[in-house]
């Protein structure tokens, strides 16, 4: 099954399960080999009218802390459903307006063998203050080609699900056909 059927599949559950008044925009759900993420849509707060751009962050930000505290314990027992039944871990978040946080979420150590000229961009990063460690600056590389390849990397997971789709539909293996040889 193709990360993007995980998804689907995560999505469908995740829709049917939610209390009803979290869910009046669809969630979105998010699937990789390590973690299920869950962002919830948030109502944005009423602001006074004239509120400057700081005191509309700040409504935001209680907003979100607000959600994060009263849901807390009924998440945790969704989550440990999910758990089992999807074999990842469950993280959450939410979108409000333009923000989206994260609560907490997994960071997966990925174990990579670069040559000196990617290790010089990644030093380059980090002595010009950009990333803190050589670490922190390939998360910020991957992000960056993320943000600017969305399209690119859609079509590509796209072209995934097709290939997934073609040999699942394909014959099945015959019983006597594993080996001809002797």
């Amino acid at each position: 099954m193709t990360n993007n059927a995980d998804s689907k599949t995560a999505a469908a559950w995740f829709g049917e399960r939610l209390p009803q008044e979290w869910t009046a925009t669809a969630p979105e759900v998010t699937v990789d080999r390590e973690e299920v993420t869950v962002v919830l849509v948030v109502p944005a707060p009423e602001t006074e009218a004239g509120a400057t751009d700081a005191e509309k962050a700040e409504a935001v930000a209680g907003r979100v802390a607000r959600f994060r505290a009263d849901t807390r314990d009924r998440r945790i027992a969704i989550a440990r459903e999910a758990e089992h039944r999807f074999g990842r871990k469950v993280a959450w978040g939410v979108r409000v307006g333009e923000r989206r946080e994260l609560f907490t979420h997994l960071a997966v150590p990925v174990m990579t063998r670069l040559r000196q000229p990617e290790r010089q961009v990644l030093d380059t990063l980090v002595d010009a203050g950009v990333a803190r460690s050589r670490s922190h600056a390939l998360a910020w590389c991957v992000r960056l080609v993320g943000d600017n390849s969305d399209a690119w990397l859609a079509d590509l997971r796209s072209a995934m699900d097709s290939v997934a789709k073609v040999r699942e539909a394909g014959p099945a293996p015959s019983a006597g056909a594993a080996s001809d040889e002797g």
